[in-house]
């Protein structure tokens, strides 16, 4: 019996996935001074162990002023090559593809974070270390209201972070990742010169299209120049901007074409970040919500998609596949509630031995579980033996 598409392995350049199972980037505010902890092997290593066949690590700033709070992941500086290694490593010894996605947060930096309510950071915060910082835009326009303006990027600050890009791909090949996802979504910095939100310029990086993509696509260039050809490349793009904005999905194909021309090899379809006033509507919360914007662009451009959005069922999923909407699953929040979901997945899709996606020593056990269950003594008894006289 042929397996499954969601559980046949999967091979992009020379890299091959157990399965298109993808964990999502997940930030998980739990960095210190941006490099990992016990925290992150930890959620890492669960999915791993869970069966995914690609892990990414949280959304990672390639500079300091790039995070969206002190307890931000980053990958700025040289000696936090080693502590990503440890986790890449655990990853590949269970059995996934370790994948790192590099971003930068530009105007939505400074800020305390989700159980904060993602407040502004003040001078009341100094006392335990949580100064404030400015941070950075295509043009100074917030894109939350009531937060602290940001300042304006000149030609030498765009300079500074298309490098600051490329040194982190070079860290994320030495710290022994084997894809890399360039985060141009969600309302970060790359979305504020590509949405007319937040791009207000009137140099090369704003006005009409092209301009306001110049920055992404440089970015883009520079981050391929330095990552292997051999190795894949993922670009995330907010699809359409969040309600009233002005970014369109006849925005995201123009820009997929351009990325598909400079060596990015899958497209990775989410939605919103931005707000504005237009009469866009917002993208409603359904299963699989951004799988049509991901089937969209793989139409109009030839490319490989992933998408996340709600896709919870192993039928689901493999319809998904099935009928070539997309090419890989994202995961996110599900696996969050259960990291077991490709075993459970498998299982559900007919996979046999579908509990050797766990390590060894799970599989061992959890076979010889089934097998006692399996047995006819066991299977047909209705009580246990129970004598205190004996």
């Amino acid at each position: 019996m042929a397996l499954p598409k969601l559980f046949q392995p999967f091979t992009l350049k020379s890299v091959t996935a157990r399965n298109r199972i993808v964990v999502s980037p997940m930030c998980q505010y739990q960095s210190l001074h941006g490099s990992p902890t016990d925290w992150h092997i930890v959620h890492m290593g669960r999915y791993a162990i869970g069966g995914a066949g690609i892990v990414f690590y949280e959304e990672t700033a390639v500079e300091d002023r790039g995070r969206k709070t002190h307890k931000c992941a980053g990958l700025y500086r040289d000696d936090q090559v080693a502590e990503y290694r440890r986790i890449a490593d655990f990853v590949k010894e269970f059995g996934g593809v370790p994948a790192m996605q590099l971003g930068h947060s530009g105007a939505r930096a400074s800020e305390r974070g989700p159980l904060f309510n993602r407040e502004a950071l003040t001078d009341a915060n100094k006392a335990d270390g949580g100064e404030a910082w400015q941070s950075i835009s295509a043009s100074a326009v917030t894109p939350i209201a009531g937060k602290p303006l940001p300042r304006a990027m000149t030609q030498n600050d765009i300079n500074d972070v298309v490098q600051a890009f490329a040194d982190a791909t070079v860290r994320t090949l030495e710290a022994g990742f084997e894809i890399l996802e360039i985060h141009g979504a969600h309302g970060y910095l790359i979305q504020q010169f590509l949405s007319p939100v937040i791009n207000r310029r009137n140099d090369a990086y704003g006005g009409d299209l092209k301009g306001r993509m110049r920055f992404a696509l440089e970015i883009t260039e520079a981050v391929r120049a330095v990552w292997p050809d051999d190795k894949p490349l993922f670009f995330r793009v907010s699809s359409v901007d969040g309600k009233g904005g002005l970014w369109t999905l006849h925005d995201t194909v123009a820009l997929a074409k351009e990325l598909k021309a400079l060596g990015v090899d899958v497209i990775d379809c989410s939605s919103g970040g931005l707000t504005g006033d237009s009469s866009l509507r917002a993208v409603p919360r359904i299963p699989g919500h951004h799988v049509p914007y991901a089937k969209a662009v793989k139409e109009a451009t030839g490319m490989l998609t992933m998408a996340p959005g709600l896709i919870t069922e192993p039928q689901q999923a493999e319809a998904l596949l099935q009928q070539g909407d997309i090419d890989l699953i994202a995961m996110a929040r599900e696996l969050m509630y259960s990291s077991d979901w490709p075993a459970h997945a498998a299982k559900a899709l007919g996979v046999p031995n579908y509990l050797e996606l766990f390590p060894p020593e799970f599989t061992h056990r959890l076979k010889l579980r089934e097998e006692h269950i399996a047995m006819p003594e066991n299977r047909n008894a209705t009580s246990v033996p129970f004598d205190l006289t004996s």
